[in-house]
Parts: C-alpha cells; sequence; structure tokens
C-alpha cells in the first residue's frame, strides 16, 4: 500500500484560482519523493492538502492509509510537517524547542527525553541544545526544525521547500539528514523544491508540476533519458538587449532545416539546440552561421539535466529568485496565465 495516494486531487481558491488541477500521483514507503517546481506551482497547496491544512475542492487523498477528509486525526499523528518558515522559538533553547513540541504530542516525560537526545544526535546539534534559538546559524534553525517534526517518530515527513535561502555547503548538510532519516528511521519523505540540484540528487522520484499540473514524473535518470543526445547553448552577441529577440529568432530560420538537430528551445538569454552529437554539430553549427550577421558571443556543450527536462515540458525555466513564499496577488496573476 503506497503511504501517499492521490487522484485528481483538485483544489480551487476563491475568485476562481485553480492552485491544484487534477494532480494524481503515489509515494511508496520509504521513499524520498520530490515536486518540482516554480513559485506558483502548485507545490504548498498540494502539501498542505495532504497535512490536512486545506480541504480539497475535489478528488481525494490518502496519507499513511488514511483520508485526508474523512480521517485527517489519524492522518496528524502519522506525520510530521516543516513549512517555509522556520518555526522555532527564538527567546527558547533547542531542547526547550524540542521538549515543547513533544508535550503539544501529548507524549511522556520519559519518551520526550529520550526522543530529545537522540533527534539532537541525528540532526548533529548534541552540545548546542541549551543555547538560545537566536544565536543559532540559520542551518543550525533548520536542522532543529526538521528534528522538531520527527519528535513523535512520524511515519511520513513533509518537508516544504527544505533548503531555500541557505548556502550551498549548508544545503548539502541538510541533504546529508534528509538521507539518514530514510535509511536509519525508514521514514517517507515528502518534499517540495525549486533547486535543480536537489531534485537531482536527492529524491527517489520527482514530479514536475506547473500551473497546477503534474507534467512529468519518474526518475531523475529517466526523465533526463527521455531527452537523448547533446545540448548545445548557444549565447549570443548583440549591441542593444532589444536586438535579442530578432537573432534568436534569426538563428532558428538559419540552422532549423538541418538534419543533424532535434529541437530548438530559448532558454532564458540563450538558445539551447538539442543534438544526437554535440562534437559533431558544433562544427556545422558555427558554419552555418558563418557570414549571417549572426555573432555568437560562446558556446557549450552538456549533457541533458532537469533545467532541460523541466524547459521542455514547460516552456519555461525556473529562476534563481524562485522559492520565495507565493503572495495572492501572484497567485491571481499565475490563474490568469493559465486561463490564457
Amino acid at each position: 500500500m503506497p503511504m501517499i495516494a492521490t487522484e485528481e486531487l483538485t483544489k480551487i481558491y476563491r475568485g476562481a484560482i485553480k492552485a491544484v488541477d487534477q494532480v494524481t500521483f503515489e509515494v511508496e514507503k520509504g521513499e524520498i519523493f520530490g515536486f518540482l517546481g516554480p513559485n506558483g506551482a502548485g507545490k504548498t497547496t498540494t502539501i498542505k492538502v495532504l497535512t490536512t491544512l486545506l480541504r480539497p475542492t475535489a478528488g481525494r487523498a490518502e496519507v499513511a492509509g488514511y483520508d485526508v477528509e474523512r480521517l485527517p486525526r489519524e492522518v496528524r499523528d502519522r506525520i510530521g510537517y516543516v513549512g517555509q518558515n522556520i518555526g522555532v522559538d527564538e527567546l527558547a533553547t533547542g531542547r526547550e524547542n524540542l521538549s515543547l513540541y513533544g508535550h503539544l504530542y501529548r507524549l511522556d516525560s520519559k519518551t520526550i527525553r529520550s526522543r530529545v537526545e537522540h533527534l539532537l544526535a541525528l540532526v548533529d546539534l548534541t552540545g548546542q541544545e541549551d543555547r538560545l534559538i537566536k544565536t543559532y546559524s540559520g542551518g543550525m534553525r533548520k536542522r532543529l526544525d526538521i528534528a522538531m517534526g520527527l519528535i513523535h517518530h512520524p511515519q511520513v515527513l513533509f518537508l516544504d521547500e527544505p533548503t531555500v535561502g541557505l548556502d550551498p555547503q549548508t544545503r548539502a548538510h541538510i541533504w546529508d539528514y534528509i538521507r539518514a532519516l530514510r535509511t536509519e528511521q525508514g521514514i517517507t519523505i515528502f518534499l517540495t523544491t525549486h533547486y535543480m540540484d536537489e531534485a537531482d540528487h536527492l529524491v527517489d522520484r520527482i514530479a514536475i508540476i506547473d500551473y497546477g499540473r503534474i507534467v512529468a514524473l519518474g526518475t531523475p535518470a529517466k526523465l533526463k533519458s527521455e531527452i537523448s543526445g547533446d545540448v548545445v547553448t548557444l549565447s549570443l552577441a548583440v549591441d542593444r538587449p532589444d536586438e535579442l529577440d530578432s537573432a534568436i529568432q534569426q538563428t532558428c530560420a538559419l540552422i532549423a532545416d538541418q538534419p543533424f538537430i532535434r529541437q530548438l528551445q530559448r532558454r532564458d538569454s540563450d538558445l539551447n539546440v538539442y543534438v544526437d552529437n554535440g562534437e559533431y554539430a558544433i562544427p556545422l553549427l558555427m558554419r552555418s552561421l558563418e557570414g549571417k550577421g549572426i555573432v555568437v558571443r560562446s558556446i557549450s556543450l552538456a549533457r541533458p539535466s532537469l533545467d532541460d527536462v523541466f524547459l521542455k515540458h514547460t516552456g519555461h525555466t525556473i529562476r534563481d529568485e524562485e522559492g520565495q513564499p507565493t503572495s495572492w496577488a501572484q497567485m491571481l496573476r499565475d490563474s490568469r496565465r493559465r486561463q490564457h
């Protein structure tokens, strides 16, 4: 039996904002499963429905074998939830924060003491437990936040953007703790992210979600294998920014009919050219553009990445500024974009 299962799950906010649109997927026991998508894609809304914080508009969802609408108390007893915003008391110590959560879950004092010591060791905070949280670094606070979501030993842990805003080294450490939870505790983990490397290196399977719909689902390796061959990225030189669109269009027109090209896809200010053999294709591409008024500033060759998978299925990229909390106004704008 899957630990999480949804069937045509839908959530519509007032103003006809369809945040989640007929989403269907399953997560197996002990799996690290991820939602990859930009801000406003429906990631957080899906987690809030699965954790019983929101009621779905249509469809159904089960967590740990219990329906989230009919049996919300049973679901809550079996899950942990760590949101985007760190939920710790800065004027309390690490030990006090963990102990408070234990009491909120009505654990007895002996169990709380045992669980606190175990979790402090798990997230590498032993020796720091009696310091006030206001003296903790951002990474320490996030690790404590994750530990607080584990105090009652849940079967499923939901992590909403667990590493947003952290530096690369701290993010890598958080990944290690998440892997340890699955390996040592046997916990099923559902996380959301907008970081491509996090999706690529941390999760077992990932669903790409965009405008409330799942557009691709599979292991990172499988999704990347669907884009065979190489990716040649052309960066064009233009005198003024307003000339870039015209230069890319002209480039596409000049090379689109070449037999060695599988696909052309614009990526921000660059042009991705998907080919079978990049080393063979690069000199042919340069020859096709030579003397045609197109100046190539730089050219690079790479294997397909999750960025390319996302671009293929959505037609756009996830920008670096993604992952910040979604405002109501932005959700409304995103909804209007979906309708057009």
